[in-house]
């Protein structure tokens, strides 16, 4: 029995068809993806861990030489490329390299070479990004681009190459996609209660990181409909998966009902590319005679063209074989980490990333804190002094701005600001740094949010205050929020105050 199961998969894992469409729509996804991760990358590298940056990778580099005793044992701790060379203008070039290369996939053409430095430039950031670069979407795109290496030729950059999509690696995403939304539902499960009594969809909409112009619309919605949604979740999530490794039908349906409820979360929030790499990896779930009733005719042509004169690769079979086996291999710790009722989400055990296990929003906030920024040019504080707002880019200060759509983009400062208002000064050294640069009108930083409140000279203290927003009716008023004074984040800070000098310098951050 077990002997001719195995030669069913043996056999079935060497066909040549059935997945050609399924391929070229990846692949044209996943460029799509690395592309916004790059401009993120070009757009933000300088200030954020640039060598004047509020984290700055060189020294973060630096510490982790010292802390493994030499460069080769702490590039196989961490590989980079950095390792090589790290300058500013290293970090600009790679980052427009990496747009180059994406927009070379999206266009139609990869091979595995291709793939494979697209892969290793963008691993190279995530492990010098520090916080910055801590998201589960990280290291999601990093296993989902380590797996598009193989399904392409080797040198072959054609859309339709000769050399044909192998199964095993369609397999593996799918095992990719299965860990994705398991792994996510089980986190909702064990740990806040709210996903059990059904009423986190009461608190998320307006709690979420950033949310779109369609967020308070979903938030007053009536309580029942919200009850449902969380239901809905949990059976997408922890009851659907299943069915991708099912007949096809009902994979067919397993596939739509995934790809649906990330099309939903898509229009209620910005959450960077998460919602549109869970896709990509869902496509694996569908194949050519599904593709082929909704893509153009003359992709569909092209497709069954190259399927009629392909040529079976026995290099490519046995290599994907490998790579089988060894994420059957890298798979274990992850199986185990989500059987155990301490499932630790978004986590990695190896330094590849090649296989991880994934969570979001395993606790939903019931209130929503924001931090605003408030500088002053005044000399001495008084209860007369007059303090001016710093406007981040996309995160709520101004109450009555409307609220914007930039997913799959990444504000990465306004993202790890929305986490600092869970906790304390002490905690996000990154801000005390933000601060310390903002006092000095720092250009590289003021690039980061909306507007310099202090175009002239820089301010003399700047303060964080504690905030309560609320969301107002979009159906009965113009505003958007609704605030409430809480007190005072983090006291004022200037130049002079003692202490903080050596607290940056102390810290490497300045010269």
């Amino acid at each position: 029995m077990l002997e001719k199961l195995g030669k069913h998969i043996w056999e079935s894992s060497k066909s040549t068809k059935g997945y050609w469409l399924t391929r070229f729509v990846f692949l044209r996804l996943l460029g799509f993806i690395y592309l916004f991760a790059f401009i993120s990358l070009a757009a933000q590298v300088i200030p954020l861990i640039g060598n004047n940056g509020l984290l700055p990778a060189d020294n973060y580099l630096a510490r982790v030489e010292s802390a493994y005793g030499s460069k080769s044992e702490a590039f196989f701790a961490l590989p980079s490329v950095f390792w090589l060379y790290i300058s500013d203008n290293a970090l600009l070039i790679l980052s427009w390299l990496g747009v180059l290369l994406s927009i070379i996939v999206i266009i139609g053409y990869a091979n595995s070479i291709l793939m494979f430095f697209l892969w290793a430039l963008y691993m190279s950031f995530v492990h010098i990004g520090q916080l910055f670069y801590s998201y589960g979407w990280e290291i999601q795109l990093l296993e989902t681009g380590f797996l598009a290496i193989f399904i392409v030729p080797l040198f072959d950059m054609r859309p339709f190459p000769k050399t044909a999509p192998p199964v095993p690696i369609i397999w593996l995403l799918r095992w990719l996609v299965f860990r994705l939304y398991v792994g996510t539902g089980l986190i909702k499960l064990r740990g806040d209660y709210c996903w059990k009594d059904f009423t986190c969809l009461l608190y998320h909409y307006e709690t979420q990181p950033i949310p779109n112009p369609l967020s308070p619309y979903w938030h007053f919605l009536p309580a029942w409909f919200q009850n449902f949604g969380v239901l809905w979740t949990h059976f997408t999530f922890l009851a659907v998966p299943w069915l991708i490794f099912a007949a096809r039908k009902l994979r067919l349906i397993a596939g739509l009902l995934l790809v649906y409820i990330q099309l939903l979360l898509i229009f209620n929030g910005n959450y960077a590319f998460l919602n549109v790499l869970a896709i990509i990896a869902t496509v694996a779930v569908f194949d050519d005679k599904f593709f082929r009733k909704i893509l153009p005719k003359f992709i569909v042509r092209k497709a069954e063209n190259a399927e009629k004169n392909c040529k079976f690769s026995e290099d490519h079979f046995i290599i994907s074989w490998i790579i089988v086996i060894l994420v059957v291999m890298l798979s274990v710790p992850v199986v185990v980490n989500l059987l155990s009722s301490h499932q630790a989400m978004n986590t990695s055990f190896n330094q590849l990333h090649l296989v991880n296990t994934y969570g979001a929003f395993g606790s939903v906030g019931k209130v929503r804190n924001e931090l605003v920024l408030e500088g002053t040019t005044d000399t001495i504080i008084t209860e007369d002094t007059v303090w001016k707002e710093y406007e981040f880019k996309y995160k709520p200060t101004d109450v009555n701005r409307n609220l914007p759509i930039i997913a799959p983009y990444q504000p990465r400062i306004d993202w790890q600001i929305w986490f600092a208002a869970f906790q304390s000064p002490e905690q996000n050294p990154w801000l005390i740094h933000m601060i310390w640069k903002l006092l000095h009108n720092d250009q590289g930083t003021l690039s980061l949010i909306a507007e310099n409140p202090f175009p002239d000279e820089p301010p003399k203290y700047i303060r964080v205050e504690f905030y309560r927003y609320e969301f107002v009716n979009p159906w009965k008023e113009d505003a958007v929020w609704k605030r409430t004074y809480l007190g005072t984040w983090l006291q004022p800070l200037s130049k002079d105050t003692q202490g903080l000098r050596e607290f940056v310098e102390g810290n490497g951050w300045e010269e």
